[in-house]
């Protein structure tokens, strides 16, 4: 006897007038990422000490700094790369040093640059947004770059909007905004901070011309404030949905978030159990969403006596944040740039044999010893992708390990942008 569906038309109609509101929420809310490159890490520099050949300046600090210690392999073993892992690690980094040391660069008005009073701040902004335009034009901009302005909490809040105004402004009178544009709102305790600053980039939009949207803008989470709300709630839970499509990015905000919470100077650090539950925490609020995440920092700088054992901190760390699926992290000194990329490369140039084989025999369909589903693909082609997007591996290495190129792994990776961009 033939069995047939019971369920009728009705009945799913009934169902797809259930969904329809989820529906909504996931294609507006959870659009997934976006498939474009993100930074491995954020340079923050006062304001004013920015120019056009700054990159290059931190790139050849950095290298001096790791000659004089012995080199770049000598780095690679004191992070506990073995000698074959070393040897193919230096030369990419010291090719990245040469030719992009900053992936990512804030100029800040923040912390870094402090109260000197309206009439030295206005003059700050308005030439940091010239300059910002000068090393665009002539090539030697970081591919991200951005500033950092004052809180959104009453003290500071008339002076960071003017200080947001006077850059953007500045920016915009000389043409086209700059590609990788980023703006950091800090210390965000309550959506609403994160409304006003979606009015404030929305207003400057419609002044300056710009398509709706253009202006996004990263969260730092330095409260404890914005991780548990006096009602009990999540409030960063609630953030990309209070403005959706309008956050890039999450940054964790090591030292404020830490002080907050009473911990002492010498026990803030990235890995405090304090950290990891915040990070846990932004890591839930925007799965799905397209916001990228961001670890802090470390403040011991690879300076002086003290510089080997600040570097394999600075290695261990930047290892942790990688492993945890936090790719990017701050970096505060160019003497950082080293163990950033050294380590990043390491953690991608392991993993890339096995990702490969597991990612090829996926795709060809081969029987292997894994069985992995199609969640699982997308993340071994994202992690490919991110190590070949970083520089630790060249396209025609992972061609050779994973039969895919570049434009063929993004579709692996994000395949809801592949079906929507057809």
């Amino acid at each position: 006897m033939a069995v047939q569906a019971s369920l009728n038309a009705a009945d799913l109609a009934h169902i797809e007038s259930a969904c329809a509101a989820t529906d909504t929420l996931l294609d507006r809310n959870y659009p997934g990422d976006d498939g474009s490159r993100q930074p491995v890490h954020t340079v923050y520099v006062p304001a004013d000490k920015f120019n056009s050949s700054f990159a290059a300046e931190w790139g050849a600090q950095g290298q001096a700094a790791i000659d004089a210690y012995g080199g770049l392999e000598k780095l690679g073993k004191l992070l506990g790369q073995d000698e074959e892992l070393a040897a193919a690690v230096a030369p990419r980094v010291a090719a990245k040093l040469a030719s992009e040391p900053i992936e990512d660069l804030r100029l800040d008005f923040e912390d870094g640059f402090g109260d000197r009073g309206d009439e030295a701040e206005d003059a700050a902004a308005v030439a940091a947004g010239k300059a910002v335009n000068a090393a665009v034009e002539a090539g030697t901009a970081p591919p991200f770059i951005g500033i950092r302005f004052k809180c959104f909490e009453a003290p500071t809040r008339a002076r960071g909007v003017r200080t947001l105004d006077l850059f953007v402004s500045a920016l915009a009178s000389a043409g086209e905004l700059p590609q990788g544009l980023i703006l950091t709102l800090p210390k965000v305790t309550t959506v609403d901070q994160v409304k006003a600053m979606d009015f404030a980039v929305s207003r400057l939009e419609e002044i300056h011309g710009l398509p709706a949207g253009r202006l996004r803008f990263e969260v730092q989470v330095e409260t404890p404030q914005i991780i548990l709300s006096h009602e009990g709630t999540s409030p960063v839970a609630q953030l990309a949905h209070a403005v959706p499509g309008r956050i890039s990015g999450l940054h964790y905000g090591t030292y404020d978030y830490s002080a907050s919470l009473e911990i002492s100077a010498e026990y803030q650090s990235m890995e405090h159990p304090v950290a990891d539950l915040a990070k846990e925490v932004m890591q839930l609020a925007v799965a799905g969403t397209g916001i990228r995440l961001s670890d802090g920092s470390t403040n011991i700088m690879p300076i002086g006596e003290g510089a080997e054992s600040a570097w394999a901190l600075h290695g261990r760390l930047v290892r942790r944040s990688l492993e945890r699926g936090y790719y990017q992290g701050w970096d505060l000194n160019a003497a950082q740039l080293p163990s950033r990329f050294s380590a990043t490369y390491a953690f991608y140039r392991q993993g890339l044999p096995a990702a490969a084989v597991r990612l090829r025999n996926y795709v060809q369909q081969t029987p292997g010893a894994v069985m992995d589903e199609p969640a699982t693909a997308r993340a071994l082609a994202n992690f490919i992708l991110r190590g070949l997007v970083c520089g630790a591996a060249g396209a025609e290495e992972v061609l050779a390990l994973t039969s895919l190129d570049q434009s063929q792994l993004t579709k692996l990776a994000h395949p809801r942008l592949a079906s929507v961009s057809k």
